[in-house]
């Protein structure tokens, strides 16, 4: 017997009230070379419908990519949550013709999305759809024509990382609104309700580091988020204009989320956060304090700051559950870096703290930069030989040339591809900035770098 496919439904104003306006999030589908579910949601859309409905709305949600909706035709997913997307073969763009990959769609099929939306009751007031890479935005357009077709009077509204960083370009694809920048923003909160008539409500407390996980029914896995950006300044990362400053939740509010998402069965956790140990005292360590001998498997996806894993921290990570540490090496050459993140020091004594807290090779990885403007790729051999030489796995973080990064001038003067015109061509599939572009060939050449033995 096949599981029944959730329903979208309107949750409750925070008075529990149902006279609130409604408002859905989609999160649309991925059109890519290549994407993988690894422990993805949209935080930034879970944020600002916590928000909208901490202020009075009803909130609904849309997620193309939750397995939830139609689990029997989705590759199988690890026990750890992550997992492929189905995906349906699309045409090329056109501003990527000639790159030897094959473009998809990642996510449900378009007739399980429809559905779900047209047994939507009543009709939502205002469509919230999501960006998060730039060069994404064709599944952004293919979620806006459909969200036309069905309710065609309904506003919708454009927000997230795409519509941050490119609004120009994002104003092309017929949204009503296109909301650059965070929704705690006076001026954004105040233009979103806009549209939605009458007054425009007080922005509610901690605006921005809350998240409406409970729109997920049954779900596989969860995310915790206590901070917004980071107080470092990469020459390759938008963080600092996505989310100037650095912010942190209060410890009881982490907490809280944590909590009422294990009650629901959750065991498995990955952090959103940027900059995950800088002021740990703040939330995480309260927060590991709690997860001790509670079973669950602590995941970073996003790279932690290795400089800051002493001894005493390694071993509060492996108490607490951690099963996935993703550190940020970048590149061996510590002389020469484009930041202070990290000296050769503290590399080898984070990773010596990381292994004398009992974790494996298995457990950890390092990511290193791949395909920056005018990078050496010997640089990028000896830095996978340096993690290979420290019991670490290598993993190549491919570069993505992303608008208002300090790096992004310089992508465009060595990129053949048009990067200021055309999002899609941002794209880290097909290696915008190194010479000759991608090909199978230079892609099996470093694949068995980093997985020689």
């Amino acid at each position: 017997m096949k599981p029944e496919r959730p329903g979208i439904t309107w949750t409750s104003c925070s008075d529990g009230s149902g006279d609130g306006p409604r408002v859905l999030g989609l999160n649309p589908w991925i059109h890519d070379f290549a994407a993988y579910g690894l422990w993805s949601r949209p935080a930034g859309l879970l944020a600002g419908l916590h928000m909208l409905r901490a202020a009075g709305a009803r909130v609904a949600l849309m997620d193309c990519l939750d397995r939830a909706w139609s689990p029997d035709s989705w590759p199988k997913a690890r026990l750890t949550g992550q997992g492929p997307y189905p995906k349906t073969p699309l045409p090329t763009p056109a501003a990527l013709h000639g790159v030897p990959r094959r473009y998809s769609r990642y996510g449900h099929h378009p007739d399980t999305v429809r559905d779900a939306l047209r047994s939507l009751s009543p009709v939502p007031d205002l469509v919230l759809v999501t960006t998060v890479m730039t060069y994404w935005y064709p599944g952004a357009a293919e979620a806006l024509r459909m969200v036309r077709e069905i309710w065609p009077r309904v506003p919708v509204v454009l927000g997230g990382v795409y519509a941050t960083l490119c609004p120009e370009h994002a104003a092309g694809l017929g949204a009503d609104l296109v909301l650059p920048g965070r929704m705690e923003e006076p001026h954004v909160w105040e233009r979103l309700w806009g549209l939605l008539g009458g007054g425009v409500p007080s922005l509610p407390e901690a605006a921005g580091l809350e998240l409406a996980l409970d729109l997920y029914e049954s779900p596989a896995f969860s995310i915790i988020l206590g901070s917004r950006g980071c107080p470092f300044r990469c020459a390759y990362c938008a963080s600092g204009s996505l989310h100037p400053g650095f912010r942190q939740a209060r410890a009881e509010d982490v907490l809280a989320a944590a909590r009422r998402e294990y009650a629901r069965g959750v065991r498995d956790f990955a952090f959103y956060d940027d900059a995950l140990l800088v002021s740990p005292q703040t939330w995480l360590w309260p927060l590991l304090d709690w997860f001790e001998g509670k079973g669950a498997r602590l995941h970073t996806p996003n790279a932690m700051h290795v400089r800051y894993l002493t001894p005493e921290v390694c071993a509060r990570l492996r108490r607490a559950g951690f099963r996935t540490i993703r550190l940020g090496l970048e590149t061996e050459d510590f002389e020469h870096r484009r930041d202070v993140k990290l000296s050769r020091e503290q590399w080898e004594a984070g990773v010596a703290a990381l292994s004398g807290a009992g974790f494996g090779p298995g457990e950890v990885a390092a990511y290193i930069l791949f395909g920056l403007p005018d990078q050496d790729p010997g640089e990028v051999e000896r830095t996978i030989a340096l993690a290979r030489a420290w019991g670490v796995r290598p993993e190549l973080a491919h570069f993505t040339p992303i608008p208002s990064s300090p790096l992004f001038d310089r992508a465009c003067e060595v990129s053949p591809w048009p990067l200021r015109t055309e999002p899609v061509c941002q794209n880290n599939s097909i290696w915008p900035c190194v010479p000759g572009g991608y090909s199978p060939q230079k892609a099996r050449r470093w694949q068995e770098l980093l997985t020689k033995v």
